[in-house]
């Protein structure tokens, strides 16, 4: 059985409706009970599983609906970790403002994790939440993972307890240990296509962000190259009909991003060097720069393109993302290429500066472009 690839793809975090937020705040306030909090979760995943239908994707997410943002919740669940205030140092860039020039003054430092004791899971985070989405659509239901290098590139072997590793290979093994079993256990709750969200791969694009490896003790290069090791095996004994897609962005949250800069300096490492079944990339201003990078994909290797972006609320013309699907096309074959948005729409509970319409207006676009380009059902 072939593994799962679809010409219209979307990055997974959906803006969180109305009704949603306000459950969640009355959940936080003590004045409804989980129960309640799940019952307003499954029913603004079941909306947004028809809309998604109703627009013609044959692959659908949860939006991720019940998370705070991308990576916190399956960290938080992870036993042997502490999650921690993060450095201002490490703050995302935030727009200057939106599309109608007002200034949001709005700053984001994200959460760092600390590992104090083995790193384990006593139970499968995900797999729950995958069978009712399942439930839910007679498409494709996708669920998206966290990066295992959110849990060490902040602090590198200084925020990785010697007590509990001496070794430090016996981190990253315990790690890839972690995303092994679960993926094994989404994959006997039916699940055949599982993304996986690295952000941080980007991180060594950014001298800045280079910087604080050396600081931590670290080359950047040999750093990175550790990290695509790590993650080929969190990968490694998947079944042969499941598809992963490693998601390599540059960070997102309320329209902000934490690195810029073309794929060319960490290319030949993590495309030519990753394992999955496909990648989604992020491809959708100047910040991404050329496709040159795209050389450097394995024959065979599918890309997503993440032409239509989600920081902001103008919709991309048809005929452009044509175009810069035959510009890619030049690097990598048409049939090995797909189209989605650049990255999630609310990868923070908060979400990015764009409104509910334009978010569906986009996501509209790349399905229309996508049956334009590779055929209805292709």
């Amino acid at each position: 059985m072939p593994r799962p690839f679809f010409r219209a793809d979307q990055v997974g975090s959906l803006l969180r409706p109305a009704a949603l937020t306000e459950a969640r705040e009355r959940f936080k306030a003590g004045t409804i009970d989980h129960a309640a909090l799940r019952a307003a979760e499954d029913a603004a995943i079941r909306d947004i599983v028809r809309r998604q239908e109703e627009i013609g994707f044959e692959v659908v997410v949860d939006g991720e609906f019940r998370r705070e943002n991308w990576w916190i919740d399956f960290v938080a669940a992870l036993k042997g970790v502490e999650i921690r205030d993060g450095d201002a140092r490490q703050a995302f860039v935030a727009p200057g403002a939106d599309d109608h020039g007002h200034d949001h003054g709005w700053k984001y430092v994200p959460k760092n994790v600390v590992t104090t004791g083995r790193v384990h899971l006593d139970a499968p985070v995900n797999a729950a939440d995958f069978a009712i989405l399942k439930g839910a659509t007679t498409r494709t239901a996708k669920i998206t993972l966290p990066s295992p290098t959110r849990l060490h590139f902040h602090g590198g072997r200084a925020a990785v307890s010697r007590e509990a590793y001496p070794d430090i290979e016996a981190f990253f093994a315990d790690l890839a240990a972690v995303y092994q079993r679960e993926i094994a256990a989404l994959e006997e709750a039916g699940c055949r296509y599982i993304q996986i969200d690295d952000p941080l791969m980007t991180y060594f694009i950014s001298d800045r962000l280079r910087a604080e490896v050396r600081e931590a003790g670290d080359d950047p290069d040999a750093r990175l190259a550790r990290y695509v090791e790590l993650t080929n095996a969190c990968i490694a004994r998947r079944r042969p009909d499941t598809a992963i897609g490693i998601h390599v962005c540059r960070g997102n949250s309320r329209s902000g991003w934490i690195a810029e800069g073309g794929y060319e300096r960490i290319a030949e490492a993590v495309l030519g060097g990753l394992k999955p079944d496909h990648f989604l990339l992020e491809y959708d201003d100047e910040r991404s720069g050329d496709f040159a990078p795209l050389r450097h994909v394995p024959r065979g290797m599918k890309v997503v393109l993440g032409l239509v972006t989600t920081k902001r609320g103008q919709l991309e013309s048809a005929d452009e993302l044509k175009r810069r699907i035959d510009d890619a096309g030049r690097l990598v074959p048409l049939e090995n290429l797909a189209l989605s948005p650049q990255c999630g729409f609310a990868s923070t509970v908060e979400g990015n500066i764009i409104s509910m319409e334009d978010q569906w207006a986009k996501l509209s676009r790349v399905v229309d472009v996508a049956r334009a380009v590779w055929g209805a059902g292709s």
